[in-house]
């Protein structure tokens, strides 16, 4: 895989598996705070912070549906690159250019912060306008900036009193076995690393099966930053990590608590025009081409994220702005 070294582009840097060849997910790099307090390094201020994200990645679509879950439009600018990745990396264009410096790669911004800078050059990228330097490319500490340290117009809270610790545990039994599990399975270079991903991950999704039978979202009847990172894999599965990533022994849509789970979401307020399915098959089917090196992207499957759930047989506590009803706005 690619990524810089002290600030020079390399292409055959970073190896992307260790030596029993299970796939090893570097560690992200810039990790300050925006903090809500006037004298704070990085204070929550509107307008100040702008979002790189792309519309295929899973962590940044999970701070863009808290962005737009909690109405920070106007406060946090927002902009997205290129779906398809290459060997330079994500690129911006015309279609999708770099609003505040107009730079051709996402890796000019990470050397605008670092010249120096030695690692992967990720989405989501939170970017301070002020300091003119990356604040933070972790996607779960930036959905807890936003969700925590500003206060959006509709009152939305992803992280409420009373389920925080039920919040915390649930993300962090999800992340491994299931967001980081596909990649797991997918990367995997080792038949047994391979199967032992995929073990772990139908063993998840089964729990969570289970879970869901009687509960509307992944603590309880309150939407949170949990349900927030399980929809950015879910929404993502039937198209990409069944077929690209070898995890074919079951569909999504062939949980019926799973697979209705997922349609409830996306039809919360807001969700679905942070959903781009086209971007998202087109980047993983052209972007690896390790895994496909023809880079033919699949026309199906056929899947209608809009269709008729059955959740509404289970309470849920939504603020009005996340109803059904609501009246959404775009991006």
């Amino acid at each position: 895989m690619n990524m810089l070294v002290d600030g020079e582009w390399r292409t055959d840097a970073y190896q992307a598996t260790n030596e029993d060849g299970e796939f090893d997910r570097d560690e992200t790099s810039f990790r300050d705070w925006i903090q809500d307090d006037p004298d704070a390094e990085f204070p929550a201020d509107s307008g100040r912070y702008h979002v790189y994200i792309s519309r295929a990645c899973p962590w940044a679509h999970r701070v863009a549906m808290t962005r737009r879950l909690k109405g920070l439009e106007d406060d946090i600018s927002l902009s997205i690159v290129e779906p398809v990745r290459y060997d330079d990396g994500w690129e911006f264009s015309e279609e999708y250019p770099d609003p505040l410096y107009g730079e051709p790669y996402l890796r000019d911004v990470y050397t605008r912060a670092d010249p120096e800078f030695t690692g992967r050059v990720t989405v989501p990228v939170l970017w301070d306008k002020e300091r003119e330097t990356i604040v933070n490319n972790e996607s779960r500490e930036i959905m807890r900036m936003l969700d925590t340290e500003f206060e959006g117009p509709d009152g939305v809270d992803l992280w409420p009193e009373g389920y925080r610790e039920d919040v915390d545990a649930a993300i962090d039994d999800i992340y491994e076995t299931i967001n980081n599990g596909v990649y797991r399975a997918g990367f995997a270079d080792a038949q047994e690393a391979y199967e032992n991903a995929v073990e772990d991950l139908f063993d998840a999704l089964g729990h969570w099966e289970e879970v869901l039978d009687d509960r509307r979202f992944l603590v309880g009847d309150v939407l949170t930053e949990a349900d927030v990172a399980m929809f950015a894999t879910l929404i993502r599965f039937d198209h990409v990590y069944h077929t690209h990533f070898k995890c074919n022994r079951q569909a999504i849509h062939e949980y019926p608590n799973l697979w209705n789970y997922t349609k409830d979401l996306y039809q919360i307020p807001g969700i679905a025009e942070t959903v781009n399915v086209d971007h998202i098959t087109r980047h993983y089917y052209m972007s690896h081409a390790d895994l496909n090196p023809k880079r033919l992207v699949p026309t199906g499957p056929d899947i209608d994220f809009s269709a008729p759930h059955n959740r509404d047989r289970l309470p849920a506590d939504l603020p009005p702005a996340l109803r059904a009803d609501a009246t959404a706005a775009d991006d």
